[in-house]
């Protein structure tokens, strides 16, 4: 009982409600005792009178704001049902969070939407947290049974309960598929695979639609998940209960019958289904009396084909899946057999012989049709000793045939969990622990309950009986650990119920025994319930309806449910005949006759029985509850023996609507799964507790004296029985103080009181103060006003009477001033008027005189524009058809000479053919020259021609000169009329030259408008071309970052194929290790040849696991083309051709892709004949290309002969036909020179070609000279000679033996520099192969010496830089790279796959290298980032009430214990720097290793904030952004911000900056949304969501206000991640940049003594 004073006015109440069962209201007044009414305001606004007889009639008290949406109900001040409803409300709607704990339970409720809690970041998330620490989720209760079955090496069960729809099913694949990755992680087995392979095939034949679930479950399973030592599974088992066989052949409407049979009728067209003669579902009796045939959402044939997988994932192989579709396809078809009436009465049925259902039965299980049409109809009873065979009638017929089709598919649903459990069951070994997950039905009441519901509510009551218990228990615990002085918490005990059941003579005994009885019947059998539970002795628990014979009543502990007795005697025995199980029994079909004949050995935990003739076996047979009860109770003992962690599922309406809450269901399945109990024995107790310390900061206001934090315990034993007179309200304990229900929230209101009297005091003596500031100033500004007052009146007579006498002399000026203004005004407005009206006249006139002149010219200029136009598109049209035509012949040209080198004859007839060709060319070549003569000698001619005529031309203007001067004096007087023609002639002469001239201008201003037109056109193609390039840019730019970041995701990809591999590596080592090890301990003394030095010796080649497969390499100088890369991956289909060099038979598939040859022929040819090809094809090809080099330059040097000519031709002669002749000429002979460039690039083609062959048949080159490789080792110097016996003595010395201590004091990369000066020493000796051998022993003991210091982080680094190096020397020396080098002589022995494998290995050294840092750093992240205090005192004295009561984890936490800070962090880092920076390795690959490193602890301490409520407030927002900056310090203190190291924190930091920024107004909204651009909607949402006041100065952000956050999120750019929660396990690829390393010599490596291989000599 809540203290009465706390119903005082303002007080927050709940009253019923028939609709919401319970609303909030608000107290009016104050109430005292002896009042019979409460006045209360709704929240609606209405005023109610509340009647109260006693105070135990008050309703009950409102929890303060807040504890509105607190995640653990028990941690609410007021324990009772309307505050657990209201919570539950307010989380599911308000904040989307379906998951609250209450106590030992997790309530779930069924959102009906796909929420993104459940990936494998999430798992990430929550896998090693502790469960006080994080937010409710289904994975928290996962990983606190796994972890407390690691530490205390018990047995766990998750018990998972609820009504059907309530998502008890997703739940328990949810926390199998949690187990899977969690402890699938250290084998990588496929057990887990196995166990999630269940799923699917247990849904298809054991759920159902039903009116309230489309996947219901209709069966209970517990599945024990068996753990190792290790904590990886190697096994599970599954156990069902109760399957619903009536369900076979009927469905009640709007349901469906069990998944499998629509599967198969969807996939009936498939070609191996034909067989079995499927329909559609609606013509199936067994499936269509629901009408539902279809699932919205769901397709039954993907559906079969998932079940299918999981059959196969499971061992069961294709033709027993084929098997066992045609058992169910049978049952299918046995409902549509057709069973008639006949004789006098229609006593008689009889089933067609022609019926075509019961033959495809028949055919479909192997039965005989007439014998199983014959029993169908008739059955065979025990009469005095003989037996004797009666006709059923027809709906007894009906009624085997039903039981038959019930009995096979419960037979086949027993066999497919025996299977199921057999391809489950450890094979690696004993079961060390295991987790049980129990998926069962809830409590159930319907309009009409029959014997499934009666199962099904006892199941419950004892399982209820278990969870009080349980929770008695523990609560039992908790106050022996504290030292309590306690008395027993009374709760409700369901035993008489259970009794009542299952007791002696109990309702299960009395079913039993009607049974047993010969003419039993369900109407006895209830009058025998009657006599026994109600006449007799009659039962608390027990009742009979009044209108009602044939029905009881049972009070449950969660309802009271009426059951009809009608069937119950018929579903509990459960019979079928035993003729007709005989006939199955002789069935051809193996599957059929194991189901069957199995039937004796079924266990007894086995539905069902089998109804013979003979009454003693009949008697015998056991009952379904009888088999129930008995699998029941081994049920409940195993849960007895393990430690139970309860899921309770809940649905919160019935139309299976996303997010829609309904308070009646949802207060009626909390009262039947047991939450309300939970409450209910915490109320009984202490259910608030807070540690000394947490009072200590809340209520120190409440406290008197000297108060230090030290001294918390006895300041709260001395200050709380003032506070609480009743000592009986709390309880002192070891750690904790324990209050009643109640006491919280008076804790509560007089620390408001305190606070109130204090704000009262404080808020007195400032209002004073201010008074008498205010006083002082009034009076001060008083006596001001009136000094100042006094002192202006009279400056104002003074001034009054000097502006009077200035007035006077201003009227008088100011008048005279505007009469002269006026004047020069009216006269210069005159005379401005005059001027423009002048000037508008002639402007007018010249306007009309220029648009004439500029129309003329616009139609001028637009004609020639139009024509121009038209000439230009004939043009380009004219050129593109020429070019197409061209095209078209170069296109069949191509394809002819492709399909002429696709020939394999060709090659056989390459000498003849180009001695054909060589004869060709040099006739053209000659053709060409006479040509050139030809034309030479016609320009000659043309030069010769326009020579003479010049000379012509110019002796004859002389001889016309000449004359002109000797001309005789002018004769006589000319006539008149003579005169007045030459006047004539003059004028119009005069005319002409004016029209000439006004012709000229009109060119002119033509020409200064086509000019002005050009450079308009000239600027906009510049503009164009700007814009054009600009789109080929950004084109470019878009198509390069795409294919960077394709790039990059094949390069992590293949780095994560390569991580996988590794581990793959080193799982086969673990098991070659226990399998010698087996060995040994049979007496074998076989050594392991890895713990020698003979696998590090340089003649044992590179084993298979050492390389890896070419692919993207982070190397970019040793990158194969894409073309390559796919090739040698295709040619390579083994790992042998990986590891091995080109064989002859890859070497021609690469020459024929080469070529564009087909290779079906190819492969017949012999390797003489291809050698013979080669040679005469080798000559030809340098007789060719000496050729065709000489004719291009020869061409070359014409053709600037032509053009010289040509432009002297220009120069000389105006003449347009030869300019033309020439033009045509010089283009054909660009054609003939691009021609020719065509044929010298496909002469380099053959030259590759002969590169290839090279390669193939060596020996084939065995005439020519010595390539210049072969003389150039004479030259080299500066090496290290090794010899032969001394090469595994070196690897030891210098790589696996080395000591710690000695390699880290090496200087870096002296161990690669030793060995490849040793490796290029054998190769210039002309030893290849132990060269080779050489270098493949380093690499393979590199890689050995990897492994063995796999948690040492400096030797690591110091093997990843020999590596690099090693890899930087060889790749430097390959041929490759010194093609354009003089001074590097290249290796003569082929290591390419070597170098591909040591870009392998340096990518796993790095790898290891972060492996180990991310170990270091995975348990220390969070701590350190998020919980460390390093501002002290920021948080202390802002604890929020009820969040710092955090739930009680299992796990008891070390106190003392140093925590983890950021310096801790920092160290990890530091240490990862320090090594990398001994070791010299380049600065990139530090940016890389840290921009990964910081990924990850941003993306774990993301998660845990977005996952922990107590971390989301203002107060650890500051921390948190405090030990950020501190991290990006240090980065930025080292330099590796350049790497994106310091970005990748911003979604951590804009996070943590949303936790600080206002939360109230739209201006704070729109901030929000601007400054988070790196959190996705849903991020800012949640974070919104979780934020918690830490103080009573802070406030909650309300639902407007995270709602005006989402709309103004709708608007933003979709850029941003959808997932809540970033992936921890992405991975960035490495890419380790090619440096050239400086020229390596011997006299530069100083060698320490303590390396001990003196032995090698300088060369």
């Amino acid at each position: 009982m809540a203290t009465l004073e706390l119903y005082s006015k303002g007080a927050n109440v709940w009253v019923p409600d028939p609709d919401a069962v319970w609303v909030s209201a608000q107290l009016l007044q104050d109430y005292r005792p002896g009042e019979k009414h409460l006045l209360l305001q709704l929240s609606n606004g209405n005023e109610v009178r509340y009647p109260v007889g006693s105070p135990s009639d008050l309703p009950p008290l409102g929890n303060p704001d807040i504890l509105e949406g607190e995640n653990d109900l028990t941690a609410l001040s007021f324990l009772h049902e309307p505050a657990v409803l209201h919570n539950l409300r307010v989380r599911f709607l308000d904040y989307s969070s379906i998951y609250t704990y209450c106590g030992i339970v997790l309530v779930a409720i069924n959102p009906y939407d796909q929420l993104p809690i459940y990936g494998e970041e999430v798992i990430d998330a929550y896998s090693g947290q502790d469960m006080a620490d994080m937010e409710p989720h289904i994975f928290s209760v996962a990983e606190e049974a796994y972890r407390t079955m690691i530490r205390e090496e018990k047995n766990q069960s998750i018990i998972i309960s609820g009504e059907s729809g309530s998502g008890k099913t997703v739940s328990a694949k949810f926390t199998m598929r949690y187990f899977a990755v969690v402890g699938g992680a250290a084998q990588q087995t496929s057990v887990e695979e196995r166990v999630l392979a269940s799923n699917p095939i247990m849904e298809s034949i054991g759920n159902a639609k039903t009116t309230r679930n489309d996947n219901s479950s209709r069966f209970g399973k517990y599945i024990e998940i068996g753990f190792g030592r290790k904590g990886d599974i190697i096994g599970a088992n599954m156990r069902t209960y109760l399957l619903e066989k009536s369900r076979v052949v009927f469905q009640a409407s709007t349901e469906r019958n069990y998944h499998i049979f629509y599967q198969l009728c969807a996939s009936r067209e498939l070609p191996e289904m034909r067989s079995l003669k499927l329909d559609a579902p609606e013509n199936f009796r067994y499936t269509n009396q629901g009408g539902e045939m279809q699932i919205p959402g769901t397709d039954d044939l993907s559906d079969l084909e998932r079940t299918r997988n999981a059959f196969t994932v499971l061992g069961v192989q294709p033709d027993q899946q084929m098997e066992l579709f045609r058992i169910l396809s049978a049952v299918l078809h046995l409902g549509n057999v057709n069973i008639q009436a006949s004789g006098r009465s229609s006593d008689r049925g009889y089933i067609d012989a022609e019926d075509r259902s019961l033959a495809v039965f028949s055919k479909l299980l192997g039965v005989e049709g007439s014998q199983m049409a014959h029993w169908l109809c008739h059955r065979r009873l025990a009469v005095g000793g003989e037996m004797l065979v009666k006709p059923m009638t027809g709906q007894q017929a009906v009624e085997a045939r039903d039981a038959l089709a019930k009995h096979i598919y419960g037979q086949l649903f027993a066999w497919t969990v025996q299977r199921l459990n057999s391809a489950l069951r450890a094979q690696q070994g004993r079961t060390k622990s295991f987790v049980g997950v129990l998926d069962i039905y809830g409590f159930e009441t319907f309009e009409r309950n029959s014997f499934e519901q009666f199962c099904i509510n006892y199941a419950n009551e004892k399982l209820q009986q278990q969870f009080n218990r349980h929770v008695f228990h523990l609560e039992q615990e908790e106050y022996v650990r504290e030292e309590l002085a306690w008395s027993r918490i009374e709760f409700s005990d369901n035993q008489q119920c259970i009794d009542l059941i299952e007791g002696q003579l109990g309702m299960f005994d009395l079913l039993d025994e009607e049974c047993r009885m010969p003419k039993g019947s369900d109407e006895s059998w209830v009058r025998k319930l009657y006599d026994q539970h109600l006449s007799s002795k009659p039962h608390p628990h027990f009742r009979k309806p009044r209108m009602s014979n044939s029905a009881f009543i049972v009070l449950h502990f969660a309802d009271t449910v009426q059951y009809e007795c009608d069937g119950f005697l018929d579903k509990n025995r459960d019979t079928v005949f035993e003729e007709l199980i005989n006939i199955l029994k002789a069935s051809q079909s193996e599957l059929v006759a194991e189901l069957f004949q199995q039937q004796k050995n079924v266990s007894p935990v086995a539905n069902g029985s089998i109804r013979s003739g003979k009454r003693a076996a009949r008697e015998h047979k056991l009952t379904v509850g009888f088999q129930f009860r008995q699998s029941l109770q081994m049920l409940m003992e195993t849960l007895n023996s393990t430690t139970p962690h309860y899921v309770r599922c809940i649905k919160p309406n019935d139309l299976k609507e996303a997010f829609l809450f309904d308070p009646k269901r949802t207060v009626q399945q909390l009262r039947a799964c047991g939450v309300l109990e939970t409450i209910r024995i915490s109320a009984a107790g202490y259910p608030s507790r807070w540690t000394y310390e947490e009072f200590f900061s809340r209520y120190r206001i409440l406290l008197r004296g000297p108060q230090s934090q030290d001294q918390a315990q006895a300041a709260c034993r001395q200050a709380l029985p003032q506070l609480i007179p009743d000592p009986d309200q709390y309880c002192f304990g070891k750690t904790k103080v324990f209050f009643r229900a109640g006491q919280v929230a008076l804790l509560e209101r007089l620390r408001a009181e305190r606070l109130r009297v204090a704000a009262v005091i404080i808020q007195s003596q400032v209002r004073g103060w201010l008074a008498r500031i205010r006083y002082t100033r009034i009076l001060w500004a008083t006596l001001t006003i009136q000094r100042y007052s006094r002192g202006a009146l009279a400056r104002r007579l003074a001034l009054i009477l000097r502006y009077t006498r200035a007035a006077l002399v201003i009227q008088k000026t100011y008048r005279m001033m505007m009469v002269r203004q006026l004047f020069f005004m009216i006269r210069q407005a005159t005379v401005t008027i005059q001027a423009f009206t002048r000037g508008m006249l002639e402007r007018r006139r010249y306007r009309l005189l220029v648009a004439e002149r500029a129309a003329v010219l616009l139609q001028a200029t637009v004609r020639g524009w139009l024509a121009r136009q038209a000439y230009r598109r004939v043009r380009a049209a004219v050129v593109f058809m020429q070019c197409c035509i061209r095209r078209k012949a170069a296109r069949r040209q191509l394809l002819k000479l492709k399909s002429e080198a696709r020939s394999v004859e060709r090659y056989r007839e390459l000498n003849k053919g180009m001695e054909v060709k060589l004869m060709q060319l040099q006739l053209k070549a000659d053709q060409e020259a006479r040509e050139s003569a030809a034309l030479r000698e016609t320009l000659m001619a043309d030069r010769e021609a326009s020579s003479a005529e010049l000379a012509a031309l110019r002796a004859t203007i002389q001889k016309l000169e000449s004359q002109l001067q000797e001309k005789p004096p002018p004769g006589p007087v000319i006539s008149e009329k003579e005169a007045e023609e030459r006047r004539r002639a003059e004028e119009k002469a005069a005319q002409e030259i004016l029209q000439l001239k006004e012709e000229l201008q009109a060119l002119q201003k033509e020409r200064e408008s086509f000019c002005k037109e050009r450079d308009d056109l000239s600027a906009s193609l510049l503009e164009q071309e700007e814009k054009q390039e600009e789109c080929v840019h950004q084109a470019v730019s878009q198509v390069t970052s795409a294919l960077r970041a394709e790039v990059d995701e094949e390069r992590r990809k293949y780095q994560g194929l390569l991580r996988e591999f590794t581990r793959l590596e080193q799982r086969y080592d673990n098991l070659r290790e226990m399998s010698l090890l087996t060995e040994r301990t049979k007496g074998h003394r076989r050594t392991d040849s890895t713990q020698s030095l003979e696998p590090l010796s340089p003649s044992t080649p590179l084993s298979p696991q050492s390389l890896t497969p070419l692919s993207i390499s982070p190397f970019p100088s040793a990158v194969p083309s894409p073309e390559e890369v796919r090739r040698i991956s295709v040619t390579s289909p083994s790992a042998e051709k990986r590891v091995s060099m080109w064989s002859s038979e890859a070497s021609m598939e690469q020459l024929m892709e080469k070529m564009d040859v087909a290779k079906d022929p190819s492969v017949k040819m012999k390797g003489e004949d291809l050698a013979h090809a080669y040679d005469a094809v080798r000559v030809a090809n340098k007789f060719l290309e000496s050729q065709l080099r000489n004719q291009c330059s020869q061409w070359e040097k014409e053709l600037e002969t032509l053009r010289s000519q040509l432009a002297q031709a220009v120069s000389v002669s105006s003449s347009a036909v030869q300019r033309q002749d020439v033009q045509e000429l010089l283009e054909a002979r660009e054609r003939e020179c691009v021609r020719l460039r065509r044929e010298l690039k496909e002469l380099r083609n053959t030259v590759s070609l002969r590169r290839l062959l090279t390669q193939v048949f060596p020996s084939a080159l065995a005439t020519e000279t010595s390539s210049p490789a072969q003389s150039k080792p004479a030259a080299v110097t500066g090496l290290l000679e090794c010899r032969k016996r001394d090469e595994t003595k070196l690897i030891k010395n210098l790589v696996t033996d080395i000591r710690v201590d000695s390699a880290l004091s090496l200087a870096p990369g002296l161990p690669a520099s030793v060995l490849f000066l040793c490796v290029r020493q054998a190769d210039c000796s002309g030893d290849q192969a132990r060269a080779r051998s050489l270098c493949s022993a380093a690499v393979t003991a590199m890689k050995a010496a990897l492994k063995k210091h796999v948690t040492d982080i400096d030797m690591t680094a110091l093997w990843l830089k020999n590596i690099c190096l090693f890899h930087d020397l060889l790749t430097q020396h390959s041929p490759k790279e010194t093609l354009d080098s003089d001074t590097l002589v290249p290796l003569s022995a082929d290591m390419n796959d070597l170098i591909h494998t040591l870009s392998d290995l340096s990518i796993q050294a790095y790898q290891q290298l972060l492996s180990i840092t991310e170990t270091r750093l995975q348990n220390i992240i969070v701590p350190a980032l998020l919980e460390s205090e390093t501002i002290q005192g920021l948080s202390g004295s802002a604890v929020k009430l009820a969040v710092s009561r955090k739930r009680a984890s299992s796990e008891p936490r070390t106190v003392g214990g140093e925590a983890p800070t950021m310096a801790s962090v920092l160290r990890e880092l530091g240490a990862l720097h320090t090594a990398l920076t001994q070791q010299a390795l380049p600065k990139t690959l530090m940016e890389q290793a840290f921009h990964q490193l910081t990924y990850l602890i941003c993306a774990s301490a993301f998660n845990s904030l977005l996952l922990r409520k107590d971390m989301c407030s203002w107060s650890r927002g500051l921390q948190i952004r405090y030990n950020v900056s501190v991290l990006e310090e240090w980065l930025r203190g080292r330099g590796l911000q350049a790497g994106g190291a310091v970005a990748t924190l911003e979604p951590l930091i804009q996070a943590v900056q949303l936790l600080q920024v206002g939360k109230k107004t739209e201006a704070d909204a729109q901030g929000i949304v601007r400054t988070c651009s790196a959190l996705s909607s849903q991020q800012i949402v949640k974070i919104l969501t979780l934020y918690t006041p830490h103080s009573d100065l802070d406030e909650r952000v309300t639902l407007n206000f995270i709602r005006s956050v989402q709309g103004l999120l709708k608007g933003r750019s979709n850029s941003q991640p959808s997932q809540l929660l970033m992936d921890v396990r992405r991975v960035f690829p490495v890419i380790f940049l090619y440096s050239p390393p400086p020229v390596l010599s011997a006299e530069q490596l100083v060698i320490p003594v303590s390396l001990k291989i003196s032995f090698l000599r300088k060369a």
